[in-house]
């Protein structure tokens, strides 16, 4: 059924958008339909019919995924009469309530750095040196963010400034304390340094944090911020 809707909406459609956001195999599709071409009846042909439910689910799937979330119904609207799907505006914003299609908010913009706290700041052992001559001399961090669709994710990387090789990361949907000492226990663990590794970080809360700190200091390494 899915597939025959796809080969149906092949000109219309990337194909392997549409196997993405129906959960088919492109690769099945292409086994079934590689060369098989559905006959237009001159009878029919030029015929206006109502569009089905399902069909009509179907193209604000692929529409919604190509605007990575982003219409609400009346640009769905919009872009379904773009494709020549004529349907009724009502229609639409119904059938987008009823299936949870719903305009994700786009926010260009997060905050991972929070330097306004009251914690101890290391000195900045680094000096803008970039170059360890070493490997496991110094490891430098941050927390950056990544927009899904199911919200923000979260995510720290540790990487060697030797090889700019990442030894450790985390990922979490939150910027608690966690995110930070997760990545780091991952790198202690791959790399094993020896004492006195530089760990530069910014300033942030969580890298200032008294829990972070300690784990620096367990692993014999010093702070850099």
């Amino acid at each position: 059924m899915r597939y025959a809707w796809i080969n149906a909406h092949k000109k219309t459609w990337p194909v392997a958008l549409m196997c993405d956001v129906l959960g088919v195999s492109a690769s099945g599709f292409a086994q079934h339909y590689w060369r098989k071409a559905k006959p237009i009846c001159p009878a029919t042909r030029g015929i206006r019919r109502r569009i089905s439910d399902d069909t009509l689910l179907a193209h604000m799937r692929i529409i919604q995924a190509e605007a990575k979330g982003e219409y609400g119904w009346p640009r769905m609207w919009e872009a379904l009469h773009a494709k020549a799907q004529r349907v009724g505006k009502e229609r639409v914003r119904k059938t987008m309530k009823r299936y949870g299609i719903v305009a994700c908010g786009k926010r260009k913009f997060v905050v991972t750095t929070d330097s306004k706290h009251h914690l101890p700041v290391a000195d900045n052992l680094l000096a803008r040196d970039f170059s360890p001559s070493a490997p496991n001399r110094v490891w430098t961090s941050d927390i950056t963010y990544i927009a899904t669709g199911e919200g923000w994710l979260f995510l720290t990387a540790v990487i060697d400034l030797f090889s700019r090789q990442i030894v450790g990361w985390s990922m979490s949907s939150h910027m608690r304390t966690s995110v930070v000492t997760d990545a780091l226990q991952m790198a202690w663990f791959k790399r094993r340094p020896s004492s006195g590794l530089v760990f530069h970080s910014d300033r942030g809360s969580q890298y200032c944090s008294h829990e972070f700190q300690q784990l620096l200091t367990g692993y014999a390494m010093k702070s850099s911020m």
